[in-house]
């Protein structure tokens, strides 16, 4: 059994609970005084390495001949000193996907992802997020309150990726759902089934009727990916393409809705949104600490010891924000790791960017008189050691019209036609109208509106 060590240590700083939620920067800050790696615990008694230095994360992102994908090795797993059934292993597991392997079997599973990608036309990729977009915006634009995270940037990747993989509405649902529980190490165990079991009927039904989508694409590859092959591969796709997709697009509404060097601009007409993108990208990433790899035999690193078979977590954002990058290095440059680098580099990450820039975009077009419904640091962060997830993200505006676009979104949904329809004379949000800088109660939904986000995927889909 693992000793736990005191609060505060820094040769075993936690990296879950809400404390490391509300303020990572600072964490980060303290780790990087130990150099460019420091120990770290994921989840009780998971102990790592995380890597804090830009240039210290290259190398390890960069040199795949020392540092390992395959969690095969990973000691404390194997040897029974980490359960399988702690929070963070569906996350860490080894799955026969382009993730977690090296060499050639790597090359192979990812020439299948990157070939089916490369099928994506961005126009039409383009229009089926516009017309996502709009379609949720007509639910609460008239209602003059909003959860953006619950009532927007979680839904939307949701109806684009069943959209792209020809998922069956329900099908859709569970697998984000457990997707989610997975980042959030939340009965994790129990998720990962429900993430495994969905994408397995998902395959049984594209084996028995292809279409043209990408689960079926993937299956005509060359690569000839097997059963088990393939879940694993929609695993990796759908875990990239929707909880940090709804990361990235609440991430930077956050910072266009509070930070005055975007938000001025809002009101002139002028709306900076793949500055936000990149703001975001480099400084609240919405994967921030992954990348994990696992040195092939003992490394030092700068004095500091790499066992083999020792979990090496990369956090990009405190790379990205490692001090020998001054400021002026940040402005206009893509050079940041959210995307990770080297031979595991996002192959997606041109469409993320996109789905991500026309949601903020069409939002702000529609809806330009949006305000936070609370000060910015009362915003909660939801707690995990891999994302960096808002828990909400409230905002008030002048009730809008919808634009009554009855195909938007629905992509084979099979939705009814009134599902859309409004219910502004019924909803009273308890904060409406609250301003940022308000000292009132953390916002909560209104009455009839679901309360957990998930409760609300489903609500949508039933037309609730």
């Amino acid at each position: 059994m693992n000793a736990v060590p005191p609060p505060g240590c820094p040769a075993h700083q936690a990296l879950y609970g809400p404390e490391f939620a509300a303020d990572p920067a600072t964490v980060y800050r303290r780790l990087r005084e130990a150099g460019p790696t420091a120990r770290v615990e994921l989840a009780p008694g998971v102990r790592a390495t995380l890597v804090t230095g830009y240039d210290a994360a290259l190398h390890v992102l960069r040199s795949p001949e020392t540092f390992s994908k395959d969690p095969r090795r990973w000691q404390d797993l194997a040897d029974g000193t980490v359960p399988m059934d702690s929070p963070v292993v569906p996350m860490m597991m080894y799955r026969p996907n382009a993730l977690f392997t090296d060499g050639e079997e790597h090359s192979r599973l990812r020439g299948a992802i990157t070939d089916t990608l490369a099928r994506v036309e961005s126009s039409a990729l383009r229009g089926c997020a516009e017309r996502s977009a709009d379609t949720l915006i007509d639910r609460f634009a008239p209602l003059g309150t909003a959860d953006l995270l619950g009532e927007y940037a979680q839904v939307l990747p949701l109806l684009v990726f069943n959209h792209l993989f020809g998922c069956p509405a329900g099908h859709g649902v569970r697998l984000v759902e457990g997707m989610s529980g997975i980042f959030d190490g939340v009965d994790a165990e129990k998720a990962n089934e429900l993430l495994t079991t969905t994408l397995l009927d998902l395959v049984g039904l594209k084996r028995r009727r292809p279409a043209s989508d990408m689960t079926s694409w993937l299956m005509e590859h060359p690569a000839a990916l097997t059963d088990e092959e393939m879940i694993h591969t929609l695993a990796v796709l759908m875990g990239a393409g929707t909880e940090p997709q709804q990361n990235l697009i609440a991430n930077s509404l956050r910072l266009l809705l509070s930070d005055d060097r975007f938000a001025g601009d809002l009101s002139g007409g002028t709306l900076p949104v793949e500055d936000a993108l990149d703001e975001v990208l480099w400084t609240d990433p919405p994967i921030a600490n992954y990348a994990v790899h696992y040195p092939r035999h003992d490394v030092v690193h700068e004095g500091t010891l790499l066992r083999a078979g020792d979990p090496l977590v990369v956090s990009l954002a405190a790379a990205n924000t490692d001090p020998v990058l001054m400021d002026g290095q940040r402005t206009g440059n893509r050079a940041h790791l959210a995307w990770s680098a080297g031979p595991h580099t996002c192959p997606a990450q041109g469409p993320a960017r996109l789905i991500a820039a026309v949601a903020v975009e069409k939002l702000l077009d529609r809806i330009p008189d949006i305000e936070l419904m609370v000060p910015v640091e009362q915003l909660r962060w939801r707690p995990g050691p891999f994302h960096r997830a808002l828990a909400a993200l409230p905002v008030s505006f002048p009730p809008a019209a919808t634009v009554g676009q009855s195909e938007a979104g629905r992509s084979g949904d099979g939705r009814p036609e009134d599902a859309r329809q409004t219910r502004a004379e019924h909803v009273q949000a308890p904060t409406a109208g609250l301003k940022a800088g308000s000292t009132a109660e953390p916002w909560d939904p209104a009455p009839d509106r679901p309360r957990s986000g998930w409760a609300r995927s489903v609500a949508w889909w039933r037309g609730e």
